[in-house]
């Protein structure tokens, strides 16, 4: 009996060990600041700087701790290196949740639909920092 109750006590023990990691990571990553990089390749008769004036809106939404935009850096053509893009957004958010909240900001939805037929291609990096 002392074996039995001891086996089940050590099983116990090892499968809460086992989630434990899993749990934290979770957790963690909810408290991880992220960034969301947005990469368009717009359609040939959109204007780079008009676009870029209405992109600025998404700098504006509330969850968004910070807003980068910009263009292809004319640095030395090399085959890791896409100058392809047009524009860019770097978005930086304090956790994902925000990132979340982002994406259905009513900003960001107006800017979708008011502008997703200037771009041809849309590409999304997102990470934890």
């Amino acid at each position: 009996m002392k074996s039995r109750r001891k086996f089940l006590q050590t099983l116990t023990v090892a499968g809460a060990a086992a989630t434990l990691p899993i749990n934290l990571m979770a957790e963690q990553s909810k408290k991880q600041k992220m960034i969301h990089q947005v990469f368009f390749w717009l359609n040939d008769d959109v204007d780079v700087n008009d676009f870029k004036k209405e992109a600025a809106v998404l700098g504006k939404c509330k969850t968004v701790a910070k807003f980068y935009m910009g263009t292809p850096a004319p640095t030395e053509k090399r085959s890791v290196v896409d100058h392809s893009y047009q524009v860019s957004c770097t978005l930086f958010f304090d956790s994902i949740e925000d990132q979340n909240e982002y994406q259905v900001d009513p900003m960001h939805l107006a800017f979708v639909e008011k502008n997703s037929n200037k771009w041809n291609k849309v590409q999304v990096y997102d990470f934890v920092i």
